[in-house]
């Protein structure tokens, strides 16, 4: 089996794993008498044009930046750094954030020309951690067909940061969670 085929059966797993964690589990973020009726989410087709290997082009000095909640309320989190990939031949810059620079893990919240429609309005996620996204040489795997919907997109009673508007892209990512209709 070829490394492709790999990374795709991965990222299906990944989204059966989710499924059966939605629809089961007692922490579902899915409200417990509409977990009956859910019969999975909904997702892109993986695409391989929406996953990259990239520099990440970390700043001198992270900036502290304030970021609004689906519930109204603030949380801090630092700008970390920048991701460039290239979209249907355009530059596209995403900035990656950390809650804690302590930690390893990068967060890109992001919302694109799908959110509202195809998409959650508030925008959509991709965490990435080092053990699994960063590559041999140094790079990271930037795969937008990651991005999934925050917990707020499934029930109020949760808050979510919502993406910075640095990360409000012009360009539709075809790629990853799409609206859910549990």
């Amino acid at each position: 089996m070829d490394r492709a085929q790999d990374w795709i059966d991965d990222i299906e797993a990944q989204r059966r794993q989710k499924d059966r964690y939605f629809g089961e589990d007692p922490r579902s973020p899915i409200p417990e008498d509409e977990r009956a009726a859910f019969d999975g989410l909904n997702y892109y087709p993986v695409d391989p044009d929406y996953r990259f290997e990239v520099e990440f082009d970390a700043y001198d000095d992270p900036e502290l930046v304030v970021v609004g909640t689906s519930t109204d309320g603030e949380q801090e989190y630092l700008a970390w750094g920048e991701f460039t990939v290239d979209l249907d031949g355009e530059p596209v810059t995403v900035t990656a954030y950390k809650g804690d620079p302590e930690e390893d893990r990068l967060w890109v919240p992001f919302r694109d020309a799908t959110s509202g429609e195809e998409t959650y309005g508030a925008g959509r996620y991709i965490d990435l951690e080092p053990d699994h996204h960063r590559t041999d040489a140094g790079t990271w795997v930037l795969d937008f067909n990651e991005a999934y919907n925050p917990t707020c997109a499934y029930s109020d009673r949760y808050e979510c940061p919502l993406p910075p508007m640095e990360n409000w892209l012009d360009v539709p990512i075809e790629a990853g969670e799409k609206n859910s209709e549990h």
